[in-house]
């Protein structure tokens, strides 16, 4: 089975921090997806390293991506360089949480 970029993608857009309406991928809280002979390895941070549902989410974003990869691993490694800010977030994730006046 081939594992799909954009299918990862779909997968994490599903996946939302409870405290902000936005997707986990429009955020910017994916840094890297790198798909492999034997499985995936996704990149990921947080806004903060005291997130209260980080471990829920982390969680989440595994059951997401294994969904996709099939029989294949998943792993994912929670990076905090560099350090998130909201210049990484989408030109969406700015419209939704009304940050289109901030000069990024």
């Amino acid at each position: 089975m081939s594992i799909v970029k954009n299918d990862i993608i779909n997968a994490l857009k599903k996946i939302y921090d409870p405290e902000i309406p936005v997707n986990i991928w429009d955020m910017g809280l994916i840094y890297d997806i790198d798909i492999l002979d034997d499985g995936v390895v996704i990149k990921m941070t947080f806004t903060s390293p005291t997130c209260p549902m980080m471990e829920e989410l982390l969680a989440q974003v595994k059951d997401a991506v294994q969904q996709v990869a099939g029989e294949k691993t998943v792993r994912v490694d929670l990076v905090w360089n560099p350090p998130w800010d909201l210049s990484k977030m989408s030109d969406t994730a700015r419209v939704e949480l009304d940050l289109t006046n901030q000069g990024w």
